[in-house]
This record gives C-alpha cells, structure tokens and sequence, in this order.
C-alpha cells in the first residue's frame, strides 16, 4: 500500500508529494520545491527511508530543494532527459521572477515513456505528456488509481504554456493521448491547486474536456 502526503511549499504554492511504501518503508520525494527541512522532518516522522527524488519536470518552483535533499540522503535523481537543459536554467529561471536559485546538478537517471518504476512494492507508469515543458511527465499508479500530475493537468485547468518550452497544441494532445484513457476514478494530484479526477477533468475541464469552450481541438 502506498501512502501518500502532500505539502504545500514556496512562494509558487507548488506540492511536493511524499510517497512511502506501507510494507518497506521505502520512500520517494516527488518535485521538492523548496522547504527541504520540511520535508526532510517528514519523511523521518514517517520513519521512511528516502531512495529517489522524482521530478515531473524542471522548473524552478519544483526543483528548489532538490540539492538540499540530495547532500542529506544521497539518492538519485530522475528526470526526464527533454527537461535537462531547463534543469540547467534554474539560476536563470529564478532571475525572471526576481529570485536568486543556485545550481541544481543534473539528474542522475533519465525517465522514459511507458517505463515501470518502483517505490518499495508499489509500481508506477511513466507518462511523457510534453507541452508545458519538453520533458514533462506525469505519474500513473494502477493499482492506487492515483495520478500524480505535475503542472499538466489541474482542476479545470492546465499547466501554463507561455514559459520557455511550452506548447500548447503538444499539451491538449498530450492529455487526451495519456491522461483521457485512464479509469474515471483516478485522483489526480496535481503541482499547484485542489486534487481532482480523471472523470470529472474529461467531462468539465474547459481547456481540453469534453465541452471545452476554448483550446485547440
């Protein structure tokens, strides 16, 4: 069984997820945006032990506590490699929203569409869904029916497309090719804003759902 926390962290209100194996106590740290001892307290109270950072994709408000986890655990970090250069922007990122970021090294292991990765026991679907960044992934757990999203899809909503990178057309798309097929049930949990479903996304989203009063067809 997979446990999962969200949090809420940084002057972007992104969420960080916690996830943590019920059998092995293995944990993942899914798009740490800042706050790291936050996190880091968190993960100990769950009594997990912390083996990868996962990121969904490479923008500033998701990668800020990145290298602060890092030096404290020493897990590898796994991003998809079409979000490698913006990894290396970060500073850059930053200083267009008046900010001052250091570097964050790059990822250790790359995500590829369609793969299987485990956290403990619980295994989950890598989904490329390209368009609010190159690399952008979401995260599919079958057997929880959970999606953890990113900054693709939100309630009534999508991940903003004017930032370096973005595209709108390859967002719609990538949504109704991945994210539409999946059961109804599935919770999304996005990077910004209220969890949701699929179900209710696919009916009333007005970007991209079914009677969708605007957006690319």
């Amino acid at each position: 069984m997979l446990q999962i926390t969200g949090f809420t962290v940084g002057p972007f209100a992104e969420h960080p997820y916690l996830l943590v194996c019920s059998e092995t106590r293995q944990a993942w740290l899914i798009d740490p945006g800042a706050e790291a001892e936050q996190l880091w307290q968190a993960l100990q109270a769950a009594g997990a032990t912390l083996t990868a950072i996962v990121l969904t994709h490479a923008h500033l408000d998701h990668v800020g506590a990145v290298e602060a986890l890092r030096a404290k655990a020493n897990v590898p970090v796994y991003l998809h490699p079409a979000d490698d250069l913006l990894l290396a922007q970060v500073p850059q990122q930053a200083r267009m929203f008046g900010l001052h970021m250091e570097p964050v090294r790059p990822a250790d292991h790359p995500l590829t569409h369609g793969q299987t990765l485990h956290c403990g026991a619980s295994a989950c679907r890598v989904l490329h869904t390209p368009g609010h960044s190159p690399g952008s992934v979401c995260l599919f757990w079958p057997a929880e029916q959970v999606l953890i999203a990113g900054d693709t899809l939100f309630q009534r909503g999508v991940g903003r497309t004017d930032l370096p990178g973005g595209d709108a057309r390859a967002l719609f798309a990538s949504i109704r090719r991945e994210l539409w097929p999946l059961p109804d049930a599935t919770r999304v949990l996005p990077g910004h804003g209220e969890p949701t479903t699929i179900g209710e996304e696919r009916r009333l989203n007005p970007f991209v759902g079914e009677a969708a009063g605007f957006g690319f067809v």
